[in-house]
């Protein structure tokens, strides 16, 4: 019996997905467990896998396309006979008849292939003025080569990140190997080429730069927002507009702080603790003593949790998200530090799982590693508080009645008035800093 595939909801916040790759294509048999599609999330690119089996009859979406979550994506059937003429003009119907929904009829290998946007795509929309020069005509497209350099028109196996990284360093996706699974290309793979000096061949190696701004071009280009930056940008209006945050700053001595973790790297130089890997086992610590900091807002109630999962925020091409360490206040900077990197680097790759980004009860958000001296942040909802952590500086200090030049460092924590009050916010800020400035504290 034929049946008809919607475009899943593969995360709590996901409304749509884009095709990010078909694993299959028309007329092959997918088995149950086996992945039909790599779709990209609001928060990652995911893998689509099947809970049902049959022949792929017809593939409904193209390849870079965003549909609605419910929106028919594919038929299946249990032969390649099977009459499917009612269920295809069901999911013509349901797509409004519109031409980007249009079945597929050949495999989408034989599409032009969005591994690698045309040239022109990646130009300013609206030039300058009328004496700037006018944008380059669209350069043609073919089917990209396999990724293993085959050249019969199979689509690339490139993750969008490494995509992006390739066209942003001129390099040709057909010229890499990939090691990622199923001889995926990842940004690693890009980086290698760029390291060996890889040249990108063809229409790539006479592109210009996409660095810098040519002398006398367009003044702007518009970019169209990405998933992921749709979704940060809803929950930070939505956030902003309906929480009444207040701020509480608070400066500490970093002399403590950065002498320990200095002695933890001559100590145990293998694990590599970074200073914000000890900001969040202090935040995790002062957490459990503070419990209404580590609370929700859900409207009609406060939930308080009885674990410390902390979200530290993790900067991408695309975007914040804020990954998760779960039970953070019984870990030690061992675990937190590794658990940390194991999450930014799958960030980086839009691999994270919504079990990785949901969930959290607190979040640190520290960009001290740019110069920054300090800056409030915006609630990460429903949570209650946010903590935004600023670089260490020098500068005069008052010690036993004398200037003297200090190490200090400036937190900000953002609290939803609704859930914690001045006072509480205080008394957190004061044991994290007692924490900060002697973090044998955390010990007790």
């Amino acid at each position: 019996m034929a049946f008809l595939l919607t475009m899943p909801s593969l995360s709590p916040t996901m409304e749509s997905g884009v095709i990010s790759s078909w694993n299959k294509k028309v007329g092959d048999f997918i088995d149950v467990g086996e992945v039909l599609a790599e779709i990209e999330t609001d928060k990652a690119v995911m893998e689509f896998e099947m809970v049902d089996e049959g022949y792929i009859r017809i593939l409904l979406a193209e390849v870079g396309q965003e549909l609605a979550v419910g929106t028919p994506i594919a038929i299946l059937a249990e032969s390649m006979d099977e009459d499917i003429s009612e269920l295809e003009a069901s999911a013509k119907s349901g797509n409004g008849g519109s031409p980007s929904a249009a079945p597929a009829a050949a495999p989408p290998a034989a599409a032009p292939s969005p591994a690698a946007p045309p040239l022109a795509a990646l130009a300013p929309a609206v030039s300058a003025s009328p004496s700037a020069p006018p944008a380059p005509p669209p350069l043609p497209t073919a089917a990209a080569p396999s990724s293993n350099g085959g050249g019969t028109g199979e689509r690339i196996r490139i993750s969008p990140y490494a995509r992006k990284l390739a066209r942003e360093r001129q390099i040709d996706p057909a010229a890499l190997q990939g090691s990622g699974p199923g001889g995926r290309i990842v940004a690693r793979d890009v980086e290698s080429a760029v390291s060996a000096g890889a040249a990108a061949p063809g229409a790539m190696a006479g592109a210009p730069a996409m660095t810098g701004i040519a002398p006398g071009g367009p003044a702007f280009e518009d970019l169209p927002l990405t998933l992921m930056r749709k979704a940060i940008a809803r929950k930070m209006a939505e956030s902003k507009a309906s929480v009444p945050h207040f701020q509480l700053t608070r400066k500490i001595r970093a002399e403590a702080l950065l002498e320990g973790r200095k002695t933890l790297k001559a100590q145990f130089p293998d694990f590599k603790i970074t200073v914000n890997d000890i900001i969040v086992k202090a935040c995790a610590t002062a957490l459990r003593l503070h419990p209404t900091v580590n609370s929700q807002f859900l409207g009609d109630r406060v939930r308080r949790f009885n674990t410390v999962d902390v979200a530290v925020a993790v900067g991408t091409d695309d975007g914040l998200i804020t990954p998760v360490v779960r039970s953070a206040d019984l870990k030690g900077l061992v675990a937190i530090s590794q658990e940390i990197k194991a999450l930014a680097a799958k960030a980086k790759e839009r691999k994270l799982a919504p079990e990785d980004y949901t969930g959290g009860t607190f979040t640190i958000s520290n960009l001290g590693m740019y110069g920054v001296t300090e800056f409030n942040a915006i609630i990460n909802t429903p949570q209650a508080c946010i903590l935004a952590v600023s670089g260490v500086v020098e500068e005069p200090v008052v010690e036993n009645g004398a200037l003297a030049v200090g190490r200090t460092m400036n937190m900000t924590l953002s609290s939803d008035h609704r859930v914690v009050d001045g006072l509480v916010a205080a008394q957190f800020m004061e044991t994290l800093a007692r924490m900060l400035e002697n973090p044998l504290a955390m010990l007790l």
